[in-house]
This record gives structure tokens, sequence and C-alpha cells, in this order.
């Protein structure tokens, strides 16, 4: 499979696999969603799941109809402390729900790719927390799946849909700093405890799959056709293959150069984008999190000068884009395509590194 690795897995006698979904799939959906509100089912019990979705949902009008855990009493509880209406115990009884338009995967990264494509198989449209799959053959694969069904799927780059990352890119496409000439992302975070997920191997975890999909995903939204020139990386002690820091000098189609850069036990938070042209530079203090922190500072000849875009939260302009999107009123900023070109930078920032594409989970 074109060199691709894959690590097993899958639990003798589970019937909660994505193999079971598909034999349990209702027909897929081919016409635009004209729900109001969306009907959201949401795969696992994931902390993620509160920002991303639970609080955005409560902005939104949009139901959040179930929750599954293959525990059945997580599930509940999980459903019972966030205002889901129903608990289910498995991944397949969701997927197998009429009452769910939208399905959520916020589950590891390596479990990613099979649900979103289950999910695709059933009739549902997915909205698929970073990164899209564990590596780049596994990505072109649930996008062929989903470009076949019809529905729509889309990584969750959330940052996108907010005023402050489009302002940069507005200030940078208007001649204002002149000339582009670089561009540097740093992503850096506290270590998460050492039986987190993001630290397993055979999830597809690491420093690149968590922080650094956003430093590469950066470049592509701001620049032009960034490749990968150049890599370094370190494992983390304990997590044979797993990347603590990871590094990528980038080089885009006009000339533009460039650092993407995160670290997964640093001292400290730091979630930025510094872009510097002829005759100016910005700097965006949380590119990602806008809501912890909304400045851009712009330097433009002698002047400096700050601007405040906002802290209401890039989840919850995410869900109302999907939603916009799915009612048909207007076309989402990102698509399969672009979840597979950052997946291929992925692959090329580990090879460059010396490390190895994270291997696909077989559930």
């Amino acid at each position: 499979m074109n060199g691709e690795s894959s690590i097993s897995a899958r639990h003798d006698g589970d019937p909660d696999t994505p193999s079971s979904a598909i034999r349990h799939a209702t027909p897929l959906r081919t016409t635009p969603l004209r729900t109001t509100p969306l009907r959201i089912g949401i795969l696992g019990a994931a902390r993620i799941a509160e920002q991303a979705i639970v609080e955005p949902s409560r902005v939104t009008g949009d139901r959040l109809v179930a929750a599954a855990a293959r525990d059945p009493e997580r599930a509940k509880a999980y459903a019972d402390a966030h205002g889901v209406e129903r608990a289910l115990g498995s991944y397949v009884e969701l997927l197998a729900d009429p009452e769910v338009d939208v399905v959520y995967n916020p589950l590891a990264n390596g479990l990613h790719g099979p649900w979103n494509r289950a999910a695709i198989l059933a009739g549902k449209h997915v909205l698929s927390e970073k990164p899209f799959a564990a590596n780049a053959v596994e990505a072109r694969e649930v996008r062929d799946v989903a470009v076949a069904a019809g529905v729509t799927v889309v990584e969750g780059f959330h940052y996108v849909h907010h005023p402050l990352a489009q302002r940069l890119r507005a200030v940078m496409r208007s001649g204002e700093l002149g000339e582009i000439e670089r561009i540097d992302t740093h992503f850096r975070m506290p270590a998460p405890p050492e039986h987190d997920p993001r630290w397993q191997w055979e999830l597809a975890g690491g420093a690149q799959m968590d922080l650094g999909c956003y430093a590469l995903h950066v470049h592509r939204f701001l620049g032009n056709e960034p490749q990968i020139v150049g890599a370094r990386g370190g494992v983390r002690a304990g997590h044979p293959g797993v990347d603590e820091w990871l590094e990528s000098d980038l080089v885009h189609a006009d000339g533009v150069t460039g650092l993407a850069q995160c670290h997964m036990a640093a001292q400290d938070w730091q979630i930025t984008c510094h872009v510097r042209g002829s005759r100016g530079a910005a700097l965006a203090h949380n590119i990602v999190l806008p809501q912890r922190d909304d400045r851009l500072t712009i330097w433009s000849g002698d002047d400096v000068r700050v601007e405040r875009l906002g802290i209401r939260s890039t989840y919850t302009y995410q869900l109302e884009a999907l939603g916009a999107h799915l009612r048909g009123e207007k076309p989402f900023p990102l698509d399969v395509d672009d979840a597979v070109a950052t997946a291929e930078l992925i692959d090329a920032a580990y090879t460059a590194a010396g490390l190895p594409p994270r291997p696909r989970t077989v559930v």
C-alpha cells in the first residue's frame, strides 16, 4: 500500500468497528441538508468536544441529538453533563441513527480516518478533528469515498473562520507590508501526561500531528503552495517514533520562505504567526485561538498599531459556517482536497526529519 504501515487496534469480538457501522449504514444522502437546526452526533466523550461543539451549539441553536461511547455509563454521564439528548453505547449505533445528520469526530488521531470513512458510508456529513487521517494515503482514500458519496466532510481547522486569520491574510494581500518575504509559525505547549493518546504511536500520536498540523496549515492558508525543503525533530523519551518536537523549513511557490515549528513539551504556550514583508511585518499573537488573545500587531513603515479582532470562539464561527454550507447558503472555505494537501505536507515533514509518517490504525 505505497509502503504505508498499519497498527491494529482491533478487539476480537468487538462489534463497535467501522466495518460493523458500514454494514448497518443507512442510504447515502446526496441532496443538500435543509434541516434547521443541525442534528449533531458526537463520537466518543473527548474533552475537546466541549469547546469545539457543545458550547458553539448553544450559541447557534443546533441540536446535540446523540453522544456515543463504548462504555454506556460514560456515554450517559457525558450526555447528562453536556445537554446531549440521548446517550448511545456504541459508535455503530450513532452512525445508524436516522436522527443524526452531522457526525463530529474528536477521537484519537488514529481513529479519525476509519470512523470518518464509516460515517461517510453511513450517509452522514462529517466534521473531523484534525488531523483528518493518520497519513496521506489514508486521507486520499477517505477523500475519494467522500466525493463518491456526495456528503460534506471537513477537517476542523476552525481558526480560518475567525476575523483574525482573515484580517491577517487581507493585510498580506493589500500590499501594506510590501512583498511578502517570510512566514514563521511557532506552536508550543506544555507536555500532556505520558499516557495521553497524543504520545501513542499506534494512535498516530506526535507533536506534528497535534500542534504541527496547524503550523503547516497556516502556511497553506496564508501562502502559496508551500513545500518542505528541510526538517528536524526529536523523539519523546519512552515513546519510540513519536516526535516531541519538529520544525520544518518551507519554500512557497512564489519564493516566500518560512518555518513551521511545533513542540509538545515546552514550558509554556505559544501559538504565533509572524509575517515579514519588504515594507513591514505583522504578528498574530494567537492565530488559532484568538478567543484567548485576539491581537494583530502590524508594523508599517514607521507606524505600529494593534488591532483587536474579537474573542468570539473560533469554534462558533466554524459551526455557523458548516450550517450555512449544509443549508446551501454559502460554500465552506475548506474541503477534502485541502485535508489531503495538509496530510501530504505532514508526511513530507516527517520524512524530511528522518521520522516515519504515522501508521494507520486498523480497527
